[in-house]
């Protein structure tokens, strides 16, 4: 007689506890619940609400902490130095003129990538049930 490994409380799913990763993350890219889609995650910028108006979703307990910074610069950097190395070489333009050009660049991305990595991020935590996300509905 053979037994099968016996699952621990957190490792037991059913079949309709799936939450589906990229509608989430698609969700939380727009600023929105990831669970309903309709609720502001964020507010004042930076800030996550601590539950969803529309459905009551908590998100107090979420740890975004640096991945969203890390990201951001992640991305930045990945686009904005090809591009860089591209442009010095190829038109040569003034050094003050790469430097206004580039940094601009740099900060506006920065500030329209940021809240919209975090809110993926959370979105992530949300859709595979990490950092208290994982209580059942």
């Amino acid at each position: 007689m053979t037994q099968t490994p016996s699952l621990s409380s957190t490792e037991k799913t059913q079949p309709g506890d799936e939450r589906p990763l990229k509608p989430a993350l698609w969700k939380g890219w727009r600023g929105r619940c990831p669970k309903c889609g309709e609720g502001k995650l964020l507010h004042s910028y930076l800030k996550v609400n601590d539950h969803c108006s529309n459905c009551g979703e908590a998100f107090y307990h979420h740890r975004a902490d640096d991945g969203p910074a890390y990201l951001t610069i992640l991305v930045v950097g990945h686009l904005m130095a090809p591009l860089m190395h591209y442009t010095a070489f190829s038109w040569r333009p003034e050094p003050w003129v790469m430097a206004t050009v580039f940094s601009a660049g740099c900060i506006t991305l920065s500030l329209y990538l940021l809240p919209r990595l975090k809110g993926g991020v959370i979105a992530f935590q949300w859709a595979r049930r990490m950092h208290g996300f994982d209580t059942t509905e």
